[in-house]
């Protein structure tokens, strides 16, 4: 890794703390730069605006996740428990998606303008529903953002229990059980 390269990574690091600590608008590049050893030239250089690093931030943990758990149309139930693990050890993702709804994109598809990677997983559910691997009767976004939902349902901003990772071992894997459970039964065919 290069310098330049070694600096970009503190630099992402630095604001996705800040970000996800003080949302956009209370983020300041300020505590960036000095957190992550840059000079603001530099960062203003490789992203134009404060706007634009919240944006590759948040770009930068939502393709982590989905590459680090790829979807599983034949183990639709496993890929959620895995979506379970991957959330609860990124919770910072969750925290900057919430600032991008509670500060940019109230309704609507977040991350639209990633949505030619997304399709490639849209075409893997179309395919599995027209052979009879997923229900038909539920559009393909709609069985990802449930299974997705469902998966964070303890995420940081639950209205009911946020998961940590020092909980006992025995209460995650209950709540995969469920978790898994519950997509079987709405998702794959009896």
């Amino acid at each position: 890794m290069g310098k330049a390269d070694e600096s970009k990574r503190r630099l992402l690091e630095a604001a996705t703390a800040e970000f996800a600590e003080h949302g956009i608008a209370g983020a300041r590049v300020d505590r960036i730069v000095e957190a992550a050893q840059v000079n603001k030239a530099q960062m203003y250089a490789w992203y134009t605006s404060k706007h634009k690093l919240f944006d590759a931030v948040l770009d930068l943990h939502v393709l982590e996740i989905v590459n680090a758990v790829p979807l599983d149309v034949d183990d639709l139930p496993g890929y959620a428990a895995r979506l379970y693990d991957a959330h609860l050890a990124r919770p910072l993702l969750t925290r900057l998606a919430a600032w991008a709804r509670l500060e940019r994109v109230p309704t609507g598809d977040l991350f639209g303008h990633l949505r030619d990677h997304n399709e490639a997983r849209l075409e893997s559910v179309r395919a599995a529903q027209a052979s009879g691997r997923i229900v038909p009767d539920v559009a393909p976004e709609d069985v990802l953002a449930m299974i997705t939902a469902t998966a964070q349902a303890w995420s940081p901003i639950s209205l009911e229990t946020a998961a940590t990772p020092d909980e006992e071992p025995a209460v995650h894997e209950r709540r995969k059980r469920a978790l898994a459970e519950t997509v079987r039964r709405a998702f794959v065919p009896a």
